[in-house]
């Protein structure tokens, strides 16, 4: 205030209006103006394209049976909201619990289900696990030694980042994607704060450094196609195979690793060479020479201190977790130790039991304390939780509804198709998919019961087709934003995108034709496709229309 007052207009000042009118008009059109384009964005209309879809396909769409009309436009709505992400990927999650109910599809109980089974058990379980690996530092004190053993005098980098890509490899194996990405990126940026500023470093040493976090990037999902707790694209592929048929045969834990880890070695050679390839030439060991050694990582490791009580029963655990994982059932001639309890037991059992250890027994660093405490669990991935839950509930409705059935007469025409043809077809769509459309675990999701009836129509056994399909949704290799460890290594500064373009092209490629190759040869042996496929196809055939009619 100044002092000094407005003169009020008066009965003689017939121009001055008693309000500011033209003031009043202009904001009310601001907020009219404002308010219109809060609303008119394109996050709200894909909000709305979600519901419309369902509604257009109710009212113009013709299938039967009636369900399976209802089950395509809810299928269209929580697909549409998964892919343009209008709503966060955990709620579209959830949208299935009120959705199949209000249009007949499913019991509210039956879909409940469909979120907490023993896949679902098994990745919390495990995840707890990963969360107490985190707290007690062990992934570094690993990754430390198992880069020690690789490590020569003088430097042999070839030989190091062979040792790298094997830690991320081994960590990644049993720890989810994004947790491992974040440990493993804070070990080796640690490591390259050894050698000079980025401005400063020679043409070998930044190849080099650029070649470190591309291990990261690509080494993390590779080493997590291994194990069915490596990601949750794995566990997805499981879970749908046993909603879309549960006659057949499980996938255990070791049947997995048993065809995955061949595959995901392989695909490591691959990287490894196409790394070294790009980014080492004769000069790298010479100009490393100075900064990384033996001596550089022993001393990191003695900053680590001894191995206290926690960690080692933390490792021991972990290792208890693997054991029982490995021999719950080994073989059919050789049923492994579930037979004890008439193979009620599942390996989310086994994780969940693991884990409760973790509650109870001490660490030895406080009195009272344990390895783990519910406030240490609050990192728990619900929104992973919630995502395999939605993708099992889909996979049941599109079986229940009679939507399979449908489906499978569409694609009557690729029957003749043969399947040396159709396979890299198929990697080579899901792959893209998810690199431009959206995330490994949705795109999965997605393109998993297509898979089950194109093989269907075509008289091949179904996993032909799931795994190698489901397994490519995780080459996401080309963009910063298909995953979260790629984001990592962009945000690191040392590479680009045409680093990733430029490594990831060719590893696409190699991780084809790996999965191309190795799943019409070790895959039928290992899954028992060959041991009567012909009556399973039958079984199949009649379950879907059974569920139709």
């Amino acid at each position: 205030m100044t002092g000094e007052e407005t003169p009020l207009p008066t009965s003689d000042d017939h121009g001055a209006p008693l309000l500011p009118v033209h003031e009043a008009v202009e904001g009310t059109q601001s907020i009219v103006s404002f308010t219109m384009k809060s609303i008119l964005t394109l996050e709200n209309f894909y909000v709305l394209l979600g519901p419309l879809l369902t509604l257009l396909i109710c009212l113009f769409v013709k299938l039967e049976p009636p369900n399976s009309q209802k089950m395509l436009g809810v299928a269209a709505w929580v697909f549409t909201w998964w892919i343009t992400q209008a709503v966060p990927l955990p709620v579209t999650s959830l949208c299935p619990l009120f959705l199949f109910p209000m249009f007949g599809i499913a019991s509210a109980d039956s879909v409940a289900h469909s979120y907490m089974n023993d896949l679902v058990t098994l990745i919390l379980g495990s995840f707890i696990l990963a969360l107490a690996v985190e707290r007690y530092n062990v992934h570094r004190r690993l990754a430390l030694n198992v880069t020690l053993l690789f490590c020569t005098d003088p430097v042999n980098p070839a030989l190091l980042l062979l040792g790298l890509c094997a830690t991320i490899f081994l960590v990644s194996m049993w720890l989810l994607n994004v947790p491992t990405a974040v440990m493993m990126m804070s070990v080796v940026t640690g490591m390259l704060q050894r050698l000079p500023p980025m401005q400063e470093q020679s043409e070998e040493v930044r190849k080099f450094c650029k070649a470190v976090i591309l291990t990261v990037v690509y080494a993390t999902p590779i080493g997590g196609m291994s194990t069915l707790t490596g990601t949750g694209v794995n566990l997805i592929i499981i879970g749908m195979w046993k909603s879309l048929f549960p006659e057949g045969k499980a996938i255990s834990f070791n049947t997995w690793f048993f065809f995955g880890f061949p595959v995901a070695i392989l695909i490591l050679i691959c990287f490894w060479c196409i790394l070294c390839l790009l980014y080492l030439s004769k000069g790298t060991s010479r100009a490393l020479s100075s900064y990384l050694g033996k001596v550089h990582l022993r001393r990191d490791l003695e900053d680590l201190g001894p191995t206290t009580f926690a960690e080692k029963m933390v490792l021991s655990i972990s290792g208890l977790l693997i054991i029982l994982w490995m021999t719950r059932r080994i073989t059919d001639d050789i049923p492994g130790w579930g037979v004890l309890f008439h193979g009620l037991v599942g390996d989310g059992c086994v994780s969940v039991m693991v884990a409760v250890l973790l509650f109870i027994i001490p660490n030895m660093k406080r009195e009272g304390e344990k390895l783990m405490s519910w406030n240490d669990c609050k990192k728990l991935p619900w929104s992973l939780v919630l995502l395999l839950g939605a993708g099992f509930a889909v996979a049941d409705g599109v079986q229940s509804s009679g939507l399979a059935d449908v489906l499978s007469g569409f694609l009557n025409c690729l029957q003749d198709t043969p399947y040396m043809a159709i396979v890299p077809a198929v990697c080579v769509i899901c792959s893209i998919i998810t690199e431009f459309i959206t995330s490994n675990a949705a795109t999965a999701t997605l393109v998993v019961p297509l898979l089950y009836q194109i093989a269907i129509t075509m008289h091949l056994h179904p996993l032909m087709l799931i795994i190698p399909g489901g397994i490519a949704t995780e080459f996401a290799f080309w963009l910063p934003t298909s995953t979260p460890s790629n984001a990592l290594g962009i945000a690191t500064g040392h590479i680009e995108i045409k680093d990733m373009l430029k490594v990831g092209v060719p590893l696409k490629v190699a991780g084809i034709v790996v999965l191309s190759l190795l799943m019409p040869s070790l895959g039928t042996i290992v899954f028992g496709i060959h041991n009567d496929t012909r009556e399973q196809l039958i079984l199949m055939k009649e379950n879907s229309w059974l569920v139709a009619n």
